[in-house]
């Protein structure tokens, strides 16, 4: 018995010590021991050769160790930039939400609501859809409208901004998207027979996303789900809106050739 408990006594401390050589091995090189200038000199090198792994390592150190040193509130703005640029949204959205409360009138604010904005966008994506080129639009919005929020935010409060045209034309990217989402769950309800969901759901693009391509598609199926409902006056005027902003709909020319709802 004696044997066996040093044998496994043995064994254990064996384990401890293959695991810490280990654990040594894998572990990333601790940042050298600099004042401030030079560590941010350093990460800045990082940064111009888009090192990102060794930007943040470094910025992550300088953050940590000199909190209100010399280049602080630029450590933090470099770091969401290398949380965003290694794909970690959730540090990077943390540290916007940090940089934001402790900086409220900080003069880049601009950027850090466009970068949030990005930020968020990104999240919205998913793997498939970069990879082989899904459209995911009738997924989740939900970041995808945080992100709008961001942008819009920059051109109200920063109009003459330099990311303003950019978050201007993200904005009318995710309008777009958050209209087809609307419509596909509206699709969704028709082929489920709830009616009055699809015909909600139609009303959201309409009111909120009237400049979209979307708006056609939201005509057609009210007017589907106002004659499933035998509901006769609303489909008309469905119908003569649909008429004069898009004649070639398949709905259109259904109608003026057969009954419109021959379905």
């Amino acid at each position: 018995m004696n044997k066996i408990l040093r044998l496994i006594t043995t064994s254990f401390f064996i384990a401890i010590v293959i695991s810490g050589c280990s654990s040594k091995k894998n572990s990333k090189p601790k940042v050298a021991d600099k004042p401030p200038v030079a560590l941010y000199q350093d990460a800045s090198l990082a940064l111009e050769s888009a090192n990102f792994e060794k930007a943040s390592e470094i910025l992550e150190a300088l953050d940590s160790r000199y909190p209100f040193g010399p280049h602080s509130e630029q450590v933090q703005l470099d770091l969401i930039y290398t949380y965003y640029k290694r794909s970690e949204m959730a540090l990077a959205l943390a540290n916007i939400d940090k940089f934001i409360r402790l900086n409220p009138t900080h003069k880049d604010l601009d950027y850090v609501y466009y970068i949030r904005g990005l930020t968020n966008l990104t999240v919205d994506d998913q793997f498939f859809q970069n990879l082989f080129g899904i459209d995911r639009f009738n997924r989740d919005q939900s970041y995808s409208q945080r992100a709008f929020k961001d942008f819009n935010h920059v051109l109200k409060y920063y109009p003459q901004s330099e990311y303003a045209k950019d978050a201007q034309q993200r904005m009318i990217y995710i309008k777009d998207r958050v209209a087809r989402y609307e419509v596909a769950i509206a699709e969704w309800y028709i082929k489920r027979e709830a009616y009055i969901a699809a015909i909600n759901r139609s009303k959201v693009v309409l009111n909120n996303y009237p400049d979209t391509r979307s708006v056609q598609d939201a005509l057609e199926i009210m007017i589907q789900a106002y004659d499933e409902l035998g509901l006769e006056e609303p489909k008309k005027n469905a119908l003569s809106v649909l008429k004069l902003n898009y004649p070639d709909s398949k709905v259109v020319r259904r109608s003026e050739s057969f009954s419109i709802f021959d379905w």
